[in-house]
C-alpha cells in the first residue's frame, strides 16, 4: 500500500514499514543525488532529503548526510 519514488535508502523504507505513520502514502527522493542508493559508485556525496508524502501533506522524513 506504499509508494516509493527515486533513490530511497532501504533503511528509510524499513523505518516507514515499522512506524506506519498516519497520513503517509510513500517516500520520495528528488533527482539522483550522489551518494544515494545506486548513485554511490563515484565515492562523492551530495546532501539530500527523503520526503514523506500523503494525505497529511509533505514533510522531511530523513536527511543525508
Amino acid at each position: 500500500g506504499y509508494v516509493f519514488e527515486g533513490h530511497v535508502p532501504a533503511r528509510e523504507i524499513k523505518r516507514l514499514l515499522a512506524e506506519r505513520p498516519p497520513g503517509v502514502r510513500g517516500l520520495a527522493v528528488a533527482g539522483m543525488p550522489l551518494g544515494s542508493p545506486g548513485m554511490d559508485a563515484s565515492g562523492r556525496v551530495q546532501p539530500y532529503q527523503v520526503i514523506a508524502f500523503g494525505d497529511a501533506g509533505q514533510r522531511v522524513f530523513a536527511a543525508y548526510p
